[in-house]
Parts: structure tokens; sequence; C-alpha cells
């Protein structure tokens, strides 16, 4: 909350505080000066978040050290075998979809609230800004004068009704049971899978169990205490295929970039011990989510993963494990991290009639991550593919094909039907380009 922020800060800049547990709020919106060394725990998704998280130290003119402690994630493990990627190679280039409407409305009320806008400055924001603006006049967040301009019409600026946290959703307030006291916020995506009835919660160090989620209310509540095991949600997805933006034949495959809307529905947890061991599963009756938003896709006719070694039985552990490593390799040719990237994929898709993978953005209206990569589409397969081949582990591990963020608890993986998959891939690319 912000109070404890500002309290933090202030201990921080006087040194009655001498070190900082953090997520990757201290990289944007908290102005600390002149620590003496940084450890990053895990890439921070960009190459822009490394350097700015890194500069917190040294500020203030003095000798400083940052280090970056590998994570167990595919885009670590491809880093530290290629660190050419990373030094001496400019920042990455911002990937923003300004015709999102969700991201140009903020924009534009915060706009507004500078200087009113007129329809000449159409030219910056593109088509998308007068219907946009009249969806605000609607909603009451911005007014129209008699001649033509909108403007902010309260004393206070937009920056009280944006959030950094998240772009979409509402938030869910954390309520500690007796006292009422809020202890944070989640948005209303993340509700459902860190709030749920039967949650573990940890906020600043302390562990709270949710013994209600209420979304109508946007608040879950919580009581102290630590139960001895972690919780992890499980979740079903599925996605239906809209319009389509671009596609191409690359020989018996179809690579496309549109529109799709992902399907998703938290129906369970798991109790966890510290060591991994799972002590149950615990059914939860939670509402479906639609999330609208732009993904890339490419469909493989059947016959042509079992002319390449993989049979009908291995498709969906082989496409899965697929996926997951190039969701975590995105980042590597957009500004991006893998909490920012989605991925679906299925043995047979009733739209396509064919075995397909998706990769899709985490953001309503899309964020332009998943054009990027259908973009460098080559250069984002060999690299899945290199970090997949060179990892040491013989069957699938945190560092190539499982996620932490999967839903279906990283089942079925097949990682050497992963790497046929992306290595026929790659052979059917190269072909098509020479």
């Amino acid at each position: 909350m912000p109070d404890e922020r500002r309290e933090l800060e202030r201990d921080l800049r006087e040194r009655r505080l001498l070190g900082l547990a953090a997520t990757n709020a201290l990289e944007l919106g908290i102005d600390i000066l002149g620590l003496d060394a940084v450890l990053m725990a895990g890439w921070p998704g960009t190459t822009a978040s490394l350097w700015q998280q890194a500069g917190r130290a040294g500020r203030a003119g003095g000798d400083a050290l940052a280090v970056l402690v590998a994570d167990d994630d595919p885009l670590d493990h491809y880093l530290v075998h290629h660190p050419e990627t990373l030094f001496g190679r400019p920042v990455e280039a911002v990937v923003v979809d300004p015709d999102n409407p969700y991201v140009l409305a903020d924009h534009l009320a915060a706009a507004a609230a500078e200087l009113p806008i007129t329809a000449a400055d159409e030219s910056y924001f593109g088509p998308s800004m007068r219907p946009t603006l009249d969806t605000l006049v609607s909603a009451g967040v911005l007014r129209r004068r008699p001649n033509g301009a909108w403007h902010w019409p309260r004393p206070d600026g937009p920056h009280g009704q944006i959030t950094l946290r998240s772009t979409t959703d509402p938030t869910v307030r954390i309520v500690e049971r007796g006292t009422g006291r809020v202890l944070g916020t989640v948005d209303w995506a993340s509700a459902q899978r860190q709030a749920h009835t039967g949650a573990v919660y940890v906020h600043q160090g302390r562990t709270f169990v949710v013994t209600a989620l209420d979304l109508e209310d946007g608040s879950a509540t919580v009581v102290a205490g630590d139960p001895g095991w972690k919780t992890s949600a499980r979740t079903t997805t599925a996605f239906d295929l809209g319009r389509v933006h671009t596609s191409r034949q690359v020989g018996p495959l179809t690579v496309a970039y549109g529109e799709t809307a992902v399907r998703s529905q938290v129906t369970s947890f798991l109790r966890r011990l510290p060591t991994g061991e799972v002590l149950g599963e615990h059914p939860l009756d939670l509402p479906e989510s639609t999330l609208h938003t732009r993904g890339v896709w490419w469909t493989m006719p059947g016959w042509w993963l079992r002319d390449h070694g993989v049979d009908e039985m291995a498709v969906p552990g082989a496409l899965h494990a697929a996926e997951h490593a190039a969701i975590g390799l995105l980042p590597l040719v957009a500004t991006a991290d893998r909490w920012d990237i989605g991925g679906v994929s299925t043995d047979l898709h009733p739209h396509t009639g064919e075995p397909t993978i998706l990769v899709y953005d985490g953001h309503r209206g899309g964020a332009g991550f998943a054009e990027r990569g259908h973009d460098q589409l080559e250069r984002w397969l060999r690299a899945t593919h290199d970090a997949v081949l060179t990892c040491a582990c013989s069957t699938g591990c945190p560092s190539c094909v499982q996620s932490p963020k999967c839903g279906n608890g990283n089942e079925p993986l097949d990682k050497a039907g992963a790497l046929r998959v992306l290595q026929a891939m790659l052979d059917e690319l190269r072909t098509a380009t020479a």
C-alpha cells in the first residue's frame, strides 16, 4: 500500500534499512538512489528492465555491483549459454499496439488532463481516437466542450484512476479478517488464481490463508497463519480463432496472426509441501473468463507430425512442450516477459481441423508481442529449439519446457517430441525462404 511504500523509501534513504527484497516495483515508480549492490533473481524480461534494475546501484556516483542470478526458465537458460545476445546489444524496440482501445483510453485520459484534445490530434493517436473518446465521454471520464475539444473535467489528475499493475481489469482488495485492514490489491483475473478460497497468500513476509473470495464485492478475506503448504491453481483453457490479419503457408504448415478469444476457468487448486509433494486437489466454483486478444498460431497436419517421428499418442505432449518453450523465448524478440504472454495447444482444434499451437498477448485487445513473434518467427523458433536442445535434462525441466504458470500442472510434456516439432518447423521455414 502507498503508506508502506513511502515508509520503506524513507528508511532506505536514511539507511535505517540496508537491504530490500522487492518485485520489479523497484524498477518503476520508486525512486531509490545509490544502492551498493543489486541482485536480480532471474532474467527480468527485457534488456531495458535489466539495465534499469542494475542502475539502481551506484547512482550516487560510487562503485556498484550488479549480479544476475539465472532462474529455472528457458530464456535464462538461453542467455547463460549465449551471453553475446545480451552484452553489447541495444535496448529492445518497444512493442505496443496504439489502436488497442484498452491501452488508448488511458492515454487519451492522461493527455486530456494535460491539454484539451482536438480533432487535429488524430494524427498522433490514430483512427481509433474518435470512437475511444466517445466511449470516454459516455462513461463520464471526459467531457466535450462546445468548441469540439475533449477535456479532463475533474481537479484531480487521472493518475489515481490508472494502475500500473493492470491495464484492463478491476482490482480485488485483500482484506484481513478481524481488523478490516486492506493488505493490498490484485487484479480480477489474478485474484481467481492467487486469492481463491483456500489459497495461501504472502504479504510483506507474512503468510495468510484466504477464507473467502467475493468477486462481486471485489474483496478476498484472509486470516494470518502459515499452514505449512503452498497452493497453486489449476485451470482449463480453450481458444476460438477470429479475424486473421495475416497468414502464410510454410510447406504444409499454416502460420497466422490475428484475433483470438481465450476462454479459461480456474477449476481447482493443489496443496503442496515445500518439497513439492501434493497433499490434495480441491475443486473450486469460479466463473469462466474470456480474454479477447491477438495471437500467433501455427497448424500442422497429423501426417506431417507422423512423418517427423511424432506419433498420435505423443502429439499432445510434444505440442504442449513446444508451446511452453516458445512462450519462454518470445521475450527475446519482443519487449515482454513470459507473464505478459499466454499459450494453448491442442492435438485437434475445431476451427483449423488440425493440431494447433497458439501463443497470445496476455492483455485485452493485444499488446503487440505476438505480432512481433510472427514477424521474427524463424529467429524466435531457432532460439526456442536451441534452448531446449542444450538443456542438460533428459525429459524436461523448468529450464526448457516446464512452465511456472501452466494451468495443467505441466502435463503432458514430451521434450523429445517438442524438439522434433521445432526442428521440422525450422526446416520448413528455411526451405520456404531459400
